[in-house]
């Protein structure tokens, strides 16, 4: 199927914009760990854990989304690459429920509560351990968060790989 099909099977419009939110989270998180990491305030690593928390809840929403949302057809597709899009797309909510979550559990660990924007507080529901804190620290610095890069370029890349090598108009479908 190499020529763009205009009539091309879209995703349901909650899935959409479940979709592109989530991939504004994600770099509004990153953003928030970047100025924190970068300027003299520690207002951005609190933003960093809100904007973490409210991609948590969010992907659990998009979760049951996707439960209760019929998929478009596939595009037609070798099996390997079905394969691997379903092991990838799998990959990508796995972690992005995981990562906020070990980041929650590193800050309560620490003894410390997480403020959601000045609107609420997650409480410190664990009994503080530096030790835990430190290990879902790594988890969440060393191998999660290499991961999300990893599973989003490939995830960007086989799109681009779609829209402009194979001209399948896969882009289309998340419009």
């Amino acid at each position: 199927m190499n020529n763009a099909n205009s009539n091309v099977s879209k995703w349901s419009v909650s899935s959409r914009i479940f979709h592109w939110i989530s991939a504004a989270l994600l770099l509004t998180t990153w953003i928030m760990i970047l100025l924190y990491e970068n300027l003299d305030s520690n207002m951005f690593i609190g933003y960093h854990k809100a904007f973490g928390v409210s991609l948590l809840f969010w992907m659990i929403a998009r979760v049951i989304n996707r439960v209760f949302t019929k998929a478009p057809p596939p595009l037609a597709m070798p099996k390997w690459q079905m394969l691997v899009s379903q092991l990838s797309h799998f990959a990508l909510y796995a972690i992005l429920i995981a990562m906020p979550m070990v980041g929650l559990l590193m800050a309560v660990y620490g003894g410390r509560p997480v403020d959601i924007f000045g609107i609420f507080q997650i409480p410190v529901f664990v009994t503080p351990d530096r030790s835990l804190a430190r290990f879902y620290n790594n988890l969440h610095t060393e191998v999660i968060w290499p991961m999300i890069i990893g599973f989003t370029v490939l995830h960007i890349a086989a799109a681009l790989y779609h829209q402009f090598v194979k001209k399948d108009n896969l882009i289309a479908r998340m419009k």
